[in-house]
């Protein structure tokens, strides 16, 4: 899904997480830090740092496709209070915005995995120093259609026998011969999201490994449709996009070998949704913070994501990891 739901205010939560948190240049690479925790739902998102309609300029920022309702929320609330600042938001999926910013077309690169070696490696062959901080937190939701009353629950094995390249499992009854004799459609992002990548790593063991015979699309409203309106269909997406819509879906839990688990804010804020949580971060390029209005732009994002983050379905980062990103911040700005 790809538009916000900026009215829908979820319960406060705290994640009691380790953090590590880098503010290096780009040989340092991506790790799985937690990141800024903000002020409470329902209040005015914080001040930028600098007087309303000071800046002007652009930010730029392209990426997952999980992270843009974030971003876009961020990017709508910083509108209103320095108008004169063009922000625009992407969303061509991780890896698509990976290249993006290696190749110095956006300021912001929204990543819903961890930077990549190889892509550690390009950005410090171009001489790119940059900041990762962690926005959120988020579940990779498994769907069905409504209307199938069979399945309720899979095991990764199940999960990757049906995902696996060369996979043979065709029809329900493949996974289970109790289940129907009628043929699975799937459903799932494209090869370029963080999404994908995430899945086929933590399900089949291997980031990009999956069959291919499947309907996939950045845009995850086209994978909602497509499973809403098929009896015999299976998807997965963000958790997000699923507490969207889950008047149109059915959510299957997920055994990893401690029981069937569904995702929900507390099984993805406490790691029992294993192995389909995640943290979601962004890219900040260090050259773009010369420029103040980016610098205004990335304050308010980590002073206001804990609460807008929670508006569009996600689990907000705790104070203390809110405390460590803007020592990282401050530490990447300071003169």
């Amino acid at each position: 899904m790809i538009t916000t739901n900026t009215g829908k205010v979820l319960a406060l939560l705290s994640l009691a997480i380790g953090v590590s948190l880098i503010g290096v240049g780009c040989s340092g690479g991506g790790n799985n830090s937690n990141g800024p925790a903000a002020k409470s739902a329902g209040s005015e998102p914080e001040s930028s740092g600098a007087g309303a309609g000071d800046l002007a300029g652009d930010v730029k920022i392209d990426g997952s496709s999980t992270v843009y309702p974030v971003s876009e929320a961020v990017a709508e609330e910083f509108r209103a209070v320095q108008p004169k600042v063009r922000v625009t938001v992407g969303f061509s999926g991780t890896g698509g915005g990976m290249k993006k910013f290696i190749a110095g077309e956006v300021d912001i690169c929204d990543a819903s995995r961890a930077m990549k070696e190889k892509e550690a490696t390009a950005c410090k062959e171009q001489g790119i120093e940059y900041i990762e901080l962690s926005v959120a937190f988020d579940g990779l939701a498994v769907i069905v259609n409504p209307e199938n009353s069979w399945c309720d629950c899979l095991t990764v094995g199940q999960l990757k026998e049906l995902w696996r390249p060369e996979s043979g499992v065709k029809q329900w009854k493949d996974l289970d011969p109790k289940w129907p004799a009628e043929d699975i459609k799937l459903y799932g992002p494209g090869t370029d999201s963080g999404t994908f990548d995430y899945f086929t790593e933590a399900i089949v063991g291997e980031s990009k490994a999956s069959r291919a015979d499947y309907t996939a699309s950045e845009d995850d409203n086209v994978l909602v449709t497509g499973v809403s309106e098929d009896k015999n269909s299976l998807g997965y997406f963000g958790f997000a996009y699923y507490e969207e819509n889950k008047d149109k879906l059915k959510l299957l839990g997920v055994d990893g070998g401690e029981g069937c688990k569904k995702p929900s804010l507390e099984t993805v804020r406490n790691n029992s949704y294993a192995p389909l949580s995640r943290p979601l971060f962004i890219y900040v390029r260090k050259s773009a913070l010369e420029r103040p209005e980016v610098v205004a732009f990335v304050k308010f994002y980590l002073e206001n994501a804990a609460a807008l983050s929670k508006d569009v379905g996600y689990v907000p980062v705790s104070d203390e990891v809110q405390k460590a990103n803007m020592e990282a911040f401050n530490g990447a700005t300071s003169k």
